[in-house]
């Protein structure tokens, strides 16, 4: 029994790490977004939403800087403050807005938001007990060896994600008459916007490859217009 411990001990660290990480988020996001009132935006919004048949898609603003879409467990969708500037002085197109709204969107549907918080908590869980057990057996590297497997382990599931949501967004784009041009186009920006410099290794990255997304996107359509 007491060779489980560091096992027992990691798997409630997870949980309580899960429930905390909820918590954490519905505040933060609560006491910094408001409704997006763009009105061309909502209009785009407006069509996706029809296009899915359902009333409305609930999308807020994030008042941060960084150029970023997120989606929350419960569905809602945020675009960051500094990603609505880009849009208002000319860098993003309302089209490449509503891409983004789509590609979150589809983490919501595909049930990735959920996964991820559920996996963030996951990660710091296995990162714990697996540090406790290299730890006995390498001293002094254990830790490190844990960090950087578990890194490759959720870069790889990440990506897997993207995919998915990016096929999402293609289709819904497609079915309400926006296009999945402005979703490549966009992708095309990414790098100026975010202000990147550089790439991580492929296989650590969180996000697929630009041109690897493009190609899956003209794969899809391709495949729709045959």
């Amino acid at each position: 029994m007491l060779k489980l411990t560091p096992l027992l001990l990691a798997a409630l660290y997870g949980f309580v790490m899960y429930r905390f990480s909820m918590w954490r988020t519905h505040a933060e996001l609560d006491a910094k977004s408001a409704p997006l009132t763009d009105p061309e935006l909502n209009a785009l919004a407006a069509r996706m939403a029809r296009a899915l048949d359902i009333d409305k898609i609930k999308v807020f603003v994030y008042d941060i800087e960084p150029v970023n879409g997120l989606a929350a467990p419960d569905g809602r969708i945020f675009i960051t403050r500094g990603f609505l500037e880009k849009y208002r002085n000319g860098s993003v197109s309302a089209a490449e807005m509503a891409s983004v709204i789509a590609h979150e969107l589809g983490h919501v549907a595909l049930g990735h938001s959920r996964r991820r918080m559920i996996d963030f908590s996951g990660q710091n869980a296995i990162r714990v007990a697996l540090a406790t057990v290299l730890g006995r057996f390498l001293p002094g590297i254990g830790v490190y060896l844990a960090n950087f497997m578990v890194s490759l382990l959720a870069a790889k599931l990440s990506r897997q994600d993207e995919f998915e949501a990016d096929a999402y967004a293609a289709a819904l784009l497609t079915k309400s008459g926006i296009g999945t041009n402005a979703q490549k186009t966009l992708f095309q920006k990414l790098g100026t916007l975010t202000g990147a410099s550089g790439r991580p290794l492929a296989w650590l990255a969180s996000h697929p490859e630009t041109a690897s997304r493009i190609m899956a996107i003209e794969a899809f359509e391709n495949r729709w217009n045959a």
